[in-house]
């Protein structure tokens, strides 16, 4: 039987976050030169002729768009870099701990590790939303009546994806499993 259980979690770098940085970055560049141009009067993108906008307020509002979309591109860039969220949890019943760890951004506070041991466990609980957001989650409620989150900030699990995950864990840590009808 096995004694330890471990999930890899995907924090940042997934693809829709390098899509996302991607186009923020080249559109608010194309806003920031456009804007830039009307007010220099010079062409800086070669297939616009940006130069004939003026510059109060259009190429003012342009040059203010574009430098907010490149600094959430940086933002992502930087989230992506620091691969924020990413971690793992592990199940061990060899020892009768739960380590939940994750990364942050820099500074004091940049690793979590929460451990709890398997006697405070109560429950795992199944959230399921549907909707224009739809939520699947899976938390690991303690007999404090805390939910702490188990699955990824992302796109949600197939609805049998969170079935088997939660049958599982809540077999793997003998308790019951709460949420799912």
């Amino acid at each position: 039987m096995i004694n330890i259980k471990t999930d890899k979690i995907v924090g940042s770098r997934r693809f829709s976050n390098y899509w996302w940085a991607v186009c923020i970055l080249l559109g608010g560049s194309g806003f920031f030169l456009v804007g830039l141009s009307s007010y220099l009067n010079i062409e800086l993108l070669p297939f616009t002729k940006s130069s004939e906008i003026l510059f109060i307020p259009q190429g003012l509002i342009m040059i203010f768009y574009g430098t907010i979309a490149i600094l959430i591109s940086l933002f992502l860039w930087l989230s992506i870099f620091w691969n924020i969220g990413a971690g793992y949890n592990e199940f061990n019943n060899e020892q009768g701990k739960i380590t939940i760890f994750r990364l942050g951004f820099p500074g004091k506070n940049r690793i979590l590790k929460l451990e709890y041991n398997i006697q405070d466990i109560k429950a795992i609980k199944v959230n399921i939303k549907e909707g224009i957001a739809p939520k699947r989650e899976i938390y690991l409620k303690t007999k404090d009546n805390r939910e702490i989150p188990l699955t990824s900030v992302g796109q949600p699990l197939l609805l049998s994806e969170i079935e088997q995950k939660a049958t599982f864990l809540a077999k793997f840590l003998n308790v019951v499993l709460e949420g799912m009808n």
